[in-house]
């Protein structure tokens, strides 16, 4: 399927769908759905080989990413960065933390 032909069918601007393919613009959840549908594939087809990527992490540590995105500062947390403009200081602000985090 074109890029002009998936737009249509998204009610977007071929040009948008240029910018989710090449990753410029993120993809929300619903419009990933929606994808889906339009191309009929299941919506783990965009997530063929995480589990590859995740199984190279050291699991106690993907236990506790899981466990803390549970918490109320883990939401605090995401709020808080959601309501970022820039994403020059979105960016800037995530590396700030790997830092911290070290």
């Amino acid at each position: 399927m074109s890029q002009m032909v998936l737009a249509d069918h998204l009610d977007l601007t071929f040009q948008q769908v240029q910018k989710y393919e090449k990753g410029t613009n993120r993809i929300s959840a619903g419009r990933l759905q929606r994808i889906a549908e339009v191309l009929t594939v299941p919506i783990m087809f965009f997530y063929a080989g995480f589990r590859k990527l995740e199984a190279k992490r050291d699991t106690d540590s993907v236990a506790i990413d899981f466990d803390f995105l549970q918490t109320d500062d883990a939401m605090r947390l995401v709020r808080a960065y959601s309501r970022i403009r820039h994403r020059g200081t979105q960016l800037k602000l995530v590396k700030l933390t790997e830092t911290l985090g070290r």
